[in-house]
C-alpha cells in the first residue's frame, strides 16, 4: 500500500508539474464603440482566448473581432520600437531605422516648437482615428489635454462620418444629442424598456453587438422593430417592419413618415405644445420668428410670442425663464392669425403649422417616387411607432454618410419629437453617470487663446464649431496655407488615406508637411509617410480607466480598471503614455501630473468616491449606484423655473433661429443626392445604378485584415448586387468586377443578393492590408483598378453644414473583369 501510495503521489507531482499556468483576467474589449465585458485567459504567460464575462453589463457576448484578439496581440508584423524616416517622402522605401524613445521624442518635440514658433502653435495638428471602431477612447482626453495645453484646436478627425448626424446635428433640436455617442454624451435608447425600437441606417450585429443582444431580448418580451436600411442583414429579418430606403433619401423619409403622423393625429399634441417651439408664431413677411418687441404695444427684449386661442389674443414667451406668460390657456399648434405690429398688421402662423406643412409636401407617393417606399409600408411603420410607444431608435452611419446628413438627422430628431419618448422610460434616455472630473485640459492657459479651428469660417455650426478637422479642410491647410498654414501633424492611429475619400490629396498633403509623426500598431499607408513612427500597446497590453458604459441605466454605474493582459511587445508604449512623455519633452509635465497617470485616474474618480486602489482590487469593476430621473426637462431649476432643453428657446426646436442666423433653412428640408439619378440624370445614362457602402461584419473599417482567422471567411473585398442586375450585365457570382463612378473606381468580388433592390449596389471600404498566411499581399490604395472603395468618391461634394462627402450615394457602373487582370485579383 506504502509503495502505490508514494506511485500516485511520484504520478501526481508529475501531473502537477506538467500542468499549464492558466489565469483569467477580467476586463473588457475596446476594439470598438461596444466595449463588451470580457475574460482573457493566460496560459503560461500567453494570452490565449478572449470570452464574454456574463457578469459584466456588456458582457452577453463578443464578436469575431474580439475572439481574434491572441492574433492581434502576437501578429509578426505589430510596430514594436521608434521608427525614424531616413529618406525622402517621394522615394519608395522610406529608409526605417530603429531609434530610442528619448530621440524620438526630442525630435517630435523640437519639431511642434518650431512649427509653433514659425506659425504659431495652430500650426501643429492632432488626428485620431474613431473612438468607435478602435482602442483610442482609452487615451482620447489624454490627447485632448496636450492640444490644449500646446494651444492648437485642430483635431484631425471622423466626426463629419462618424457622430455628426445622430450625436451633433441632433443638438440643434434637442440642445443634446438625441442619439448619444459614447463619450460625447447624449440619449441612449432605453431598449430593456422600449415598446418600439426603430434602427436606422444601424446593424448593431455587425458594430456594437451589446445593442443586438440587448435587440433580441426585447423582441422576445414583444417589442417592435423597426429597420431602416437598403439592406437585408442583421436585425432586418427580424423587423416587424424594414423600410428598403433609397440611399440618401432618409430625410424625405422621415419627413414623410411625420406627414402622416400629423395627418392621423398620432403625435403627442401636449408634448409638442409645451415642450417645444411649435406654438410660437412666424412671421410670413421676414419668414423670422416674432419677437415680443415687433408688437405694436411692445415687449420685453429677447422674448418671442405665440397665440392664444383661449384668449384670442397674443401671449408672450420668455425663453431666459421658459415660461409663457400669465393667462394662456390653449397655445395654437395650427392656423393663421394677423397681430398688430409695428410694421402694419403683420400674417404670422405657428411654427408647428409651419413644420406640418413642410412634411405635407412628402406625400406617401412623393415618398413612394423618392425613397422606393410604398404607402402601405409607410402607414404600417406609423402604426406600429404610434401604437407601440414608448419609442427608443438609435442612427449610426448608415444615414450620416451623405452629403445632406445634417438636415437628414434633424428631420429624424423631429420625427422623434413627435412621439413624446424623448427621455420618458422606454424612449431616448438620459441616463445618470458616476461623478468625474475633467482632465481635457480647457481651463489651461494656452487653451484660452485657441484660434478657430480649420473650417468654422466656413462651416461655423459644424464639426469645427467642437474643434474637429475634416480630412478634406486639413489638406487645403496643408497644400494652401487656407485659413492658415498647417505644417505639422501628430497622429494617433488615424488612417486618413483608408479610411476617408480623396486619398490622392491626401497623400500629397502628409507629404508636403513639415513634420509628421504617427503612433499606431501596424504600419498603415498613412503611417508609411510619417518622419517618425511610434509603436502603440494594444488595449489588451495596457491599462485604462472607464467610467460609465453607456448603454444602459445599470451599464452607466459600472466603473472599472481594465488591467493590461499581457506585456506589449518590444518597446509599444500606450497612447497615454506617448502623451505624457512628449508633454514632458515640451516643457508641459506639470500640466499633465508630471507624468503619473495613476494621478490623472485619481482626479478623474476623485467626484464618484470610488478609489484606484479599490478597483486595483477588483478587477471586474465596481458598482455605484444610480437613480434615472426621467422627463428631467419638466423639472424645476435652481430658480423654480422649468429646466427644458438646452437650446436658445429651452423648447426643443422645430424652427431654428440659429441656422437662420447663419443662413440656413430654418427647418430641415430635404436635399437630393448631388450625385444621383434625380439631381443628375445627364449621368444616369453611363452609371444607371446607386453605389452606397456597408461595414463587414469581421473588420473595424481598415483594420485587422491580417488576421487569418478573420480573413479566411472574407478574402477579398465584395460588391453586393441583385442577381438581376448581375445578369443583366453578364455577371457571376463571385467574380472579379469593376466599379466605376464620375470619380473613379475600384474593384470588388460580386455577391448577390435577392433582397437588394436592383438600382442599389453596396460595396466595403477599407481594404489595403495582406493576410501573409493566406498567401494575399497588400493592395496598393492609390491604385485606380485596386480595392480602394474612397478612390470612387467625388469628396468636393459635402453637406453645407458638416462638410460629409458622400460616401453611401453615388451613381456608377459595374462590369465585370475578364482575362489576366482577373487572374492576378
Amino acid at each position: 500500500m506504502r509503495l502505490y501510495a508514494a506511485l500516485i503521489a511520484a504520478r501526481e507531482f508529475v501531473v502537477s508539474a506538467e500542468s499549464p499556468d492558466v489565469r483569467q483576467v477580467q476586463g473588457y474589449c475596446s476594439l470598438c464603440i461596444a466595449r463588451c465585458g470580457t475574460v482573457a485567459t493566460v496560459t503560461d504567460g500567453r494570452f490565449a482566448r478572449l470570452d464574454p464575462d456574463p457578469t459584466h453589463p456588456t458582457g452577453a457576448a463578443i464578436c469575431a473581432k474580439g475572439r481574434a484578439a491572441p492574433e492581434l496581440v502576437y501578429h509578426k508584423d505589430r510596430l514594436k520600437r521608434p521608427l525614424r524616416r531616413t529618406r525622402p517622402k517621394r522615394d519608395s522605401d522610406p529608409g526605417w531605422e530603429e531609434i530610442s524613445w528619448d530621440a524620438a521624442f526630442d525630435q517630435i518635440a523640437s519639431a511642434m516648437r518650431r512649427i509653433a514658433e514659425q506659425h504659431g502653435p495652430e500650426a501643429v495638428a492632432f488626428s485620431q482615428s474613431s473612438p468607435s471602431t478602435t482602442a483610442i477612447a482609452d487615451s482620447a482626453a489624454f490627447v485632448v489635454r496636450l492640444m490644449n495645453a500646446f494651444g492648437t484646436p485642430n483635431m484631425v478627425s471622423a466626426l463629419e462620418l462618424c457622430g455628426w448626424g445622430r450625436g451633433f446635428a441632433t443638438r440643434y433640436v434637442f440642445g443634446v444629442g438625441s442619439v448619444a455617442t459614447g463619450s460625447g454624451g447624449g440619449a441612449m435608447a432605453d431598449i430593456a424598456e422600449s415598446g418600439c425600437l426603430i434602427l436606422w441606417g444601424y446593424n448593431p450585429s455587425f458594430t456594437r453587438i451589446t445593442h443586438a443582444t440587448a435587440t433580441v431580448a426585447g423582441l422576445k418580451r414583444g417589442m417592435k422593430l423597426i429597420v431602416i436600411d437598403p439592406r437585408n442583414v442583421g436585425l432586418a429579418n427580424k423587423a416587424d417592419v424594414w423600410l428598403r430606403v433609397r440611399p440618401g433619401t432618409d430625410g424625405a423619409l422621415a419627413l414623410g413618415l411625420a406627414n402622416i403622423m400629423i395627418e392621423r393625429g398620432w403625435y403627442d399634441e401636449a408634448f409638442v405644445r409645451t415642450w417645444s417651439n411649435g406654438p410660437l408664431l412666424v412671421r410670413s413677411d421676414t419668414d423670422r420668428l416674432l419677437r415680443a418687441d415687433d408688437l405694436l404695444s411692445g415687449g420685453g427684449a429677447g422674448q418671442f410670442v405665440a397665440w392664444d386661442s383661449g384668449s384670442s389674443r397674443v401671449v408672450s414667451y420668455d425663453p431666459a425663464v421658459g415660461r409663457y406668460e400669465e393667462g394662456a390657456v390653449t397655445l395654437a399648434l395650427r392656423g393663421e392669425y394677423t397681430v398688430a405690429t409695428r410694421d402694419g398688421p403683420t400674417a404670422c402662423r405657428p411654427v408647428f403649422d409651419r413644420y406640418a406643412a413642410l412634411c405635407r409636401r412628402y406625400s406617401p407617393e412623393i415618398i413612394e417616387s423618392t425613397c422606393w417606399i410604398t404607402r402601405d409600408q409607410l402607414e404600417e411603420a406609423v402604426r406600429t411607432i404610434w401604437h407601440a410607444r414608448p419609442v427608443s431608435y438609435y442612427a449610426w452611419s448608415g444615414h450620416e454618410h451623405h452629403a445632406n446628413s445634417t438636415e437628414t438627422a434633424r428631420a429624424m430628431a423631429m420625427l422623434y419629437a413627435l412621439t413624446g419618448s424623448f427621455d420618458v422610460a422606454g424612449g431616448n434616455v438620459l441616463f445618470p453617470a458616476v461623478p468625474a472630473g475633467s482632465i481635457t485640459g480647457e481651463n489651461l492657459p494656452a487653451a484660452s487663446q485657441l484660434a478657430p479651428a480649420v473650417g468654422f469660417a466656413e462651416r461655423p455650426l459644424g464639426p469645427a464649431r467642437w474643434n474637429h478637422v475634416s480630412p478634406r479642410d486639413f489638406y487645403r491647410a496643408v497644400l494652401e496655407s487656407k485659413p492658415y498654414p498647417v505644417r505639422g501633424l501628430i497622429g494617433f492611429g488615424a488612417n486618413l488615406l483608408l479610411a476617408h475619400g480623396d486619398p490622392v490629396r491626401g497623400r500629397a498633403a502628409l507629404a508636403a508637411l513639415d513634420f509628421y509623426a504617427h503612433a499606431d500598431l501596424f504600419m498603415t499607408p498613412t503611417a508609411a509617410l510619417a518622419d517618425i513612427v511610434l509603436p502603440v500597446a494594444s488595449c489588451f497590453e495596457r491599462e485604462s480607466l472607464k467610467i460609465g458604459f453607456e448603454i444602459s441605466a445599470e451599464a452607466q454605474s459600472h466603473v472599472q480598471l481594465r488591467q493590461a493582459i499581457v506585456a506589449p511587445p518590444g518597446e509599444a508604449r500606450s497612447d497615454t503614455d506617448i502623451v505624457l512623455g512628449l508633454a514632458a519633452r515640451l516643457g508641459l509635465g506639470e500640466h499633465f501630473w508630471n507624468g503619473d497617470v495613476d494621478a490623472a485616474y485619481r482626479q478623474q474618480l476623485a467626484p464618484s468616491g470610488v478609489t484606484l486602489d479599490e478597483l486595483r482590487a477588483h478587477p471586474a469593476g465596481l458598482r455605484k449606484p444610480l437613480t434615472t430621473q426621467h422627463i428631467k426637462y419638466a423639472a424645476s431649476d435652481d430658480k423654480g423655473n422649468p429646466r427644458g432643453f438646452p437650446t436658445p428657446s429651452r423648447k426643443v426646436e422645430f424652427w431654428s433661429e440659429t441656422f437662420l442666423d447663419h443662413g440656413y433653412s430654418a427647418m430641415p428640408d430635404f436635399v437630393e443626392p448631388t450625385i444621383g439619378p434625380v439631381a443628375r440624370p445627364d449621368l444616369a445614362a453611363s452609371f444607371p445604378l446607386i453605389l452606397t457602402c456597408a461595414k463587414p461584419s469581421l473588420f473595424c473599417q481598415t483594420q485587422q485584415r491580417s488576421l487569418p482567422s478573420l480573413r479566411k471567411r472574407a478574402l477579398d473585398p465584395e460588391i453586393e448586387l441583385n442577381p438581376a442586375t448581375a445578369s443583366a450585365r453578364g455577371i457571376s457570382n463571385g467574380e472579379w468586377v469593376d466599379v466605376r463612378t464620375p470619380a473613379g473606381g475600384m474593384r470588388a468580388r460580386a455577391r448577390f443578393s435577392e433582397k437588394l433592390d436592383p438600382r442599389v449596389v453596396v460595396g466595403e471600404h477599407g481594404w489595403w492590408q495582406g493576410c501573409d498566411e493566406l498567401g494575399l499581399g497588400d493592395c496598393d490604395p492609390f491604385d485606380p483598378n485596386g480595392t480602394n472603395f474612397n478612390l470612387t468618391i467625388d469628396a468636393s461634394v459635402r453637406d453645407p453644414v458638416s462638410g460629409t462627402p458622400s460616401h453611401r450615394s453615388n451613381l456608377c457602373e459595374v462590369r465585370p473583369v475578364r482575362g489576366s487582370r482577373a487572374d492576378e485579383l
